[in-house]
């Protein structure tokens, strides 16, 4: 039995990212809203994906450039990383849980309002040397 266990564990090691991230959990937002800010940074360094941030003025900005952060300091403080090869290498919205609201129409019926939450995940990734043989 202990030596599954132990299989078990060593697979789940294997799979684990070893990239740095962060990933913010029902943030009160539609993924859909997100999406197109993530869009934006997608690929692009670090401070760069940060000067977007700080500069548009969808709604989704603010939390998408919080988690940015997170995960450039997860970067810095748990793998040694330096800032300035970092950039956005993956980043994705998916949805949370629905908030249910009724909306009272005539006739005693409601209509359902769904209040929608993100998880919001940015992956970060060192950038490759170019020209060095």
């Amino acid at each position: 039995m202990a030596g599954n266990m132990k299989k078990k564990t060593a697979r789940v090691e294997e799979k684990r990212e070893k990239r740095p991230y962060a990933v913010a959990k029902y943030i009160r937002i539609s993924p859909y809203k997100v999406r197109t800010v993530l869009d934006l940074i997608r690929g692009k360094s670090v401070d760069e994906a940060k000067a977007i941030l700080e500069n548009i003025v969808n709604g989704g900005a603010l939390p998408t450039k919080k988690v940015l952060m997170s995960a450039v300091a997860n970067a810095e403080h748990n793998m040694g990383m330096d800032r300035a090869d970092l950039y956005v290498a993956e980043c994705y919205a998916n949805g949370g849980t629905m908030l249910k609201r009724m909306q009272p129409v005539s006739k005693g019926r409601g209509h359902a309002i769904l209040k929608r939450t993100s998880h919001i995940t940015v992956i970060l990734d060192v950038k490759k040397a170019e020209g060095v043989l």
